[in-house]
């Protein structure tokens, strides 16, 4: 390897459950809107609309179960979603192969600083202030497929201090994990170390220092994050 002129980064890396190993991450992509009621609560006619990506930072996922209340914002909210592992890619993958592209999966939350997503979007500009800030994904430890199976149904929930505010299933993605690694690919290379976080059910809401959030989806350990 050539001397550099700086140290390189280090890669983001996620634990693999039951394991003393790690998933060194390449990419984060999320989809938006990707549950009916959460694309009404956001104002959006969810049978009108494609699907659409924008990205996060590897480094933006933490493991460390906390989340520090972001500068610059007055309004962040909570967001629970499934996080899917890629150990292969490639691109134009067929419907039918996607899942084979699947390492394993998590629990993961997309916090948002609203105020400043809605200003963006307001002048037409990139999402990445509101969303791709630092340790802006907490995410829990990675589930291989090999134990968990394909998941395409199970409750998804996320309490803040005990009360429910998150509840949808699986099975209500608009866009199943197969069709969006599929469409991905059409548009990016898709590679080993991709992360896909897999959308919001409705309830999306604001959180506060000392908020403590639960995420869960069936099947896999609850994601405990309090906000610091």
């Amino acid at each position: 390897m050539p001397e550099t002129v700086i140290e390189p980064a280090q890669s983001a890396l996620l634990p693999v459950k039951g394991t003393d190993k790690s998933f060194p991450v390449r990419r984060v992509y999320c989809i938006g809107r990707n549950y009916a009621a959460h694309a009404v609560e956001m104002g959006h006619d969810p049978d009108k609309e494609p699907p659409f990506f924008f990205q996060k930072n590897p480094d933006n996922l933490d493991t460390s179960g906390t989340f520090p209340y972001p500068p610059k914002s007055a309004d962040v909210h909570h967001e629970i979603e499934l996080a899917v592992a890629l150990k292969s890619g490639g691109t134009n993958i067929p419907l039918s192969e996607a899942l084979d592209h699947v390492y394993g999966y998590a629990v993961a939350l997309d916090m948002t600083r609203r105020d400043l997503q809605g200003e963006a979007k307001k002048m037409g500009r990139p999402w990445e202030v509101g969303k791709a800030f630092e340790r802006s994904a907490p995410i829990g430890p990675l589930v291989p497929a090999t134990e968990c199976g394909h998941p395409d149904s199970g409750r998804v929930t996320l309490h803040v201090n005990g009360a429910l505010k998150q509840d949808g299933d699986l099975n209500q993605l608009i866009w199943k994990v197969p069709e969006m690694i599929s469409y991905l690919s059409d548009y990016f290379e898709l590679a080993a170390g991709d992360v896909i976080l897999t959308g919001t059910p409705a309830g999306v809401g604001p959180v506060s220092a000392g908020d403590v959030l639960e995420g869960h989806v069936d099947g896999f350990a609850p994601l405990s994050v309090k906000v610091v």
